[in-house]
């Protein structure tokens, strides 16, 4: 396979994704005001509660069997290990650089979680119906790219919307501000009480009761930072959703194909699925007029620590995880999912992040210039990172 070819096949994905980022760009100047702030977070809303669930439930339902899932049992871990050693460099990118304590939630973020979902999506079937694929089969390649593009969308929006989401929601400055804030309440309230029993040294069983009553405003103080509910956020349930119709085969029966008795249902959610990837590319090109204004503290040196470890030193880690788990016999030899494995360590961070920040209304500014630098460079790295990765594979 020629060098044109290679260069052709992966570039072309790429430039989608940059047309769509520079069109929401466009729409968020002042001069247009489509994609203002308060226009981004109804748009964030609607995708995180309707087109982000719908999404990954339709696609899972429709691609993914309980015979398909056995085969792809490794992706999973994959995907595990690529946030795990992602963290690492996060980590340790913090303890070069001693950003500030807000922005340590952001770091660990946007290191360890790549766009496992909206990039496989759309580079992955585009590759397949490149001229130049060393896949095979146009048909057949898109069906089997699917498949494993959704299984990583679903994995992807789970350890996003539980981990990197409490991440983000501890490591804000609000929820530091509102923490610190109740802690030396308690701490305050907690002292008072015990000099107050200390002088009443009769009255034990008061003082047991004041600190037994601080220590469930704790818990619960505790309880509502990390936010444990988020485990069952909108996204991650239709991924479980999506899982269990693909997999029991009767609701598959009833919900899945164009003979299938409720297959408008499932029709009806891809409809509303497919809106998810284009809105939430656009809103990315938004966020990133943020970053090309400049409008944060966030230092370069930091920025190119990020992109240095999730986009040069990740994908090299990658090779070699993949290349060993293939040696074990954990993979199996097909050429377009270990591609799809490789390709999961090379790619920028999740645009799930931005929705997260915009959230939580803190980090904004600094997540904009952090995936301004990702994406932009992303469309070098990661062209070249696909070039190599269908050499090697081919």
């Amino acid at each position: 396979m020629g060098f044109i070819e290679l260069l052709s096949a992966a570039s072309t994905p790429i430039l989608k994704v940059l047309i769509i980022t520079a069109l929401g760009s466009f729409l968020a100047l002042d001069s247009v005001d489509i994609l203002g702030q308060s226009a981004r977070n109804y748009v964030n809303n609607v995708v995180f509660f309707v087109s982000n669930p719908a999404l990954v439930g339709s696609n899972l339902a429709q691609t993914i069997t309980l015979e398909s899932i056995i085969s792809m049992w490794f992706m999973p871990v994959n995907i595990i290990i690529t946030f795990i050693i992602g963290a690492i460099l996060g980590w340790v990118l913090i303890l070069i650089t001693r950003p500030p304590p807000h922005l340590k939630g952001l770091i660990l973020g946007v290191s360890s979680a790549g766009n496992l979902g909206n990039l496989p999506l759309i580079i992955v079937p585009a590759v397949c119906k490149e001229k130049g694929s060393p896949f095979g089969d146009p048909d057949i390649c898109h069906d089997y790219a699917m498949a494993y593009a959704s299984l990583s969308m679903a994995m992807g929006t789970l350890f996003v919307w539980t981990f990197v989401y409490n991440l983000l929601r501890v490591f804000s400055q609000d929820s530091s501000n509102d923490i610190l804030k109740e802690t030396v309440t308690i701490k305050e309230d907690l002292t008072e009480s015990l000099l107050q029993s200390s002088k009443h040294n009769d009255n034990k069983k008061g003082k047991a009761k004041v600190i037994l009553d601080k220590l469930k405003q704790q818990l619960g103080n505790f309880s509502r930072a990390v936010n444990l509910k988020s485990v069952l956020s909108p996204s991650t349930t239709g991924a479980l959703v999506g899982l269990i119709i693909g997999i029991v085969a009767p609701l598959r029966n009833l919900l899945i194909g164009t003979e299938a008795p409720l297959h408008v249902i499932q029709d009806s959610a891809s409809l509303v699925g497919d809106a998810a990837i284009p809105t939430i590319t656009l809103i990315l090109g938004a966020n990133l007029l943020r970053g090309l204004k400049g409008s944060s503290n966030v230092s370069l040196r930091l920025v190119f620590g990020i992109v240095g470890a999730r986009l040069i030193l990740l994908p090299i880690i990658g090779i070699f995880v993949v290349k060993g788990a293939l040696y074990l016999g954990f993979v199996h030899a097909d050429p377009l999912y270990i591609y799809v494995l490789l390709l999961q360590f090379a790619l920028p961070p999740s645009m799930n992040i931005g929705t997260i920040t915009q959230l939580f209304g803190a980090g904004e500014s600094e997540c904009s210039v952090i995936m301004m630098w990702s994406y932009g460079l992303a469309s070098l790295t990661l062209t070249l990172w696909s070039m190599f990765f269908m050499w090697l594979v081919a």
